[in-house]
């Protein structure tokens, strides 16, 4: 799946993004939380994602059937 290998891309060009920030001294550490939340919201939001894109290439629906992702994240435990 396409999809799969543009979410973990993009995974990665985030993980690259909060090192760089991270590591530049120049920025105070106050302002590289400001900076990282929405990143590390939108990592969240991509792993979910991407788990339910594995689940769902794992895991095809039958035909004319649901595709039974919301069954799966009933029986996972958070």
């Amino acid at each position: 799946m396409n999809s799969i290998k543009h979410i973990n891309n993009a995974l990665k060009e985030l993980d690259d993004e909060v090192q760089k920030i991270l590591l530049n001294l120049d920025i105070p550490l106050n302002e590289k939380d400001n900076i990282m939340l929405p990143m590390l919201q939108q990592k969240k939001v991509l792993s979910q994602t991407l788990e339910d894109l594995t689940y769902l290439k794992d895991n095809p629906p039958k035909p004319n059937q649901p595709c039974g992702i919301s069954k799966y994240k009933e029986d996972r435990q958070f």
